[in-house]
């Protein structure tokens, strides 16, 4: 059985932070491009009665740099969706949107950031005793 195709839909608060992704049927949207984001805020609006502020976000990233989640903030100066900062010192890339460590993570093995240090400290996960 094949997946229906859905459009979704972001909830925004007064900060433009998400409060929920909601998704909308093919039938209601029938193209999930931003085109005809405006049928899905008025099927919200009008069918669902849901209020609120919405954005349509793109669950392939294809719009809107990327997809919404919980907490995330829409900027309407870039038209994206960014999530929280991860990190005081990381810095938003402006093409991706998306938060990058002042220092690259290194590409083997399992890295976890250390802010009070600035470095990537190599996560070690204990074996189980024998």
């Amino acid at each position: 059985m094949g997946g229906q195709v859905m459009a979704y839909f972001a909830e925004l608060d007064e900060n433009n932070i998400v409060l929920r992704v909601i998704s909308v049927s093919n039938d209601v949207v029938p193209d999930p491009a931003p085109d005809n984001e405006q049928l899905g805020i008025d099927f919200i609006k009008n069918v669902l009665r849901l209020g609120g502020t919405w954005k349509q976000t793109s669950y392939s990233s294809s719009f809107r740099k990327n997809y919404a989640g919980i907490g995330h903030q829409f900027d309407d100066e870039r038209d994206a969706f960014i999530a929280p900062k991860p990190s005081a010192t990381w810095i938003l890339n402006e093409t991706t949107c998306r938060w990058e460590p002042p220092i690259p993570k290194p590409a083997e093995g399992e890295w976890i950031w250390n802010e009070a240090e600035q470095r990537w400290d190599e996560l070690v996960i204990p074996s189980e005793p024998e």
